[in-house]
């Protein structure tokens, strides 16, 4: 459990983010998983900082997230020196790699105005946890009980084959 906890980095920079994001209704960034999926928040995060860039409500009306997503490392990569890191397929799922997230935005905050406020932080210390932790919970679960019918298969067909060695003559 303790590693489900968010770090003080971690809470500085979705305080960050949220801070950023906040003019953009079609965005509430949460966590740093479910809440990229979509390309919303990387191109609002962009958009906050560098509106020159491109128009946001042309992205905003992209229907694919794949599309948005790739539009934000593309802009990233040329107009702010960011590598594109991260493929737009593998975060435009029901739950991207968190690490591969926070990595990514952390590189932005790198290149991009850092101020946070107190407030934003203790916004984000009010956000309710339990659904992340949950979704989290709930994986860690079902991948244990995979393991364990994994395991118990094995052990069925050791036996099994145990038995059949046992019969031959």
């Amino acid at each position: 459990m303790a590693g489900l906890q968010q770090t003080n980095s971690e809470k500085i920079l979705l305080s960050w983010v949220r801070q950023s994001t906040r003019n953009y209704p079609q965005v509430n960034v949460t966590n740093f998983t479910t809440s990229w999926s979509d390309g919303l928040a990387f191109n609002a995060l962009l958009h906050s900082h560098r509106p020159d860039l491109f128009d946001w409500n042309a992205v905003a009306s992209l229907h694919s997230p794949v599309q948005r997503l790739d539009h934000a490392f593309n802009i990233a990569r040329q107009h702010l020196g960011i590598e594109k890191l991260l493929d737009p397929e593998d975060v435009a799922t029901a739950c991207p790699d968190k690490k591969s997230i926070l990595m990514y935005v952390t590189s932005l905050f790198q290149v991009l105005p850092q101020q946070v406020t107190m407030e934003a932080i203790r916004e984000v210390e009010m956000l309710p946890r339990h659904s992340r932790t949950a979704r989290e919970e709930h994986i860690q679960v079902h991948q244990q009980r995979f393991s364990q019918e994994v395991s118990c298969f094995s052990f069925c067909f050791w036996f099994a084959a145990q038995k059949w060695l046992f019969l031959l003559p």
